[in-house]
C-alpha cells in the first residue's frame, strides 16, 4: 500500500469533490469547502503541493481513513 505524499492542491480539490464537498468561496489564497455535516469548513491552501500533515488534518475532518483516502486518489 502506498503512503500518504504531499499533493497538488488541484488534486486535492477533485478529490474534495469526489467525496460530496462543494467550493463556497476563495479568501485569499485559501479555497473554502463545505459539505452537509461537518461542524467546520475545509480550508485548503492554493499553492503548490499541500504537505501531509493538511492532508491529515482534513482527513480527519472528513472522518475518512487513509487507506480510504489513498484508494479514492488512485482512481481519480
Amino acid at each position: 500500500m502506498p503512503s500518504l505524499r504531499p499533493v497538488h492542491h488541484v488534486k486535492f480539490q477533485k478529490f474534495l469533490t469526489y467525496v460530496g464537498c462543494q467550493l463556497v468561496r476563495t479568501k485569499g489564497s485559501h479555497f473554502i469547502y463545505h459539505r452537509v455535516g461537518l461542524n467546520r469548513p475545509v480550508v485548503i491552501p492554493a499553492k503548490g503541493e499541500l504537505p501531509v500533515f493538511v492532508i491529515l488534518n482534513n482527513l480527519k475532518l472528513l472522518n475518512i481513513s487513509k487507506e480510504k483516502y489513498l484508494e479514492i486518489m488512485e482512481s481519480i
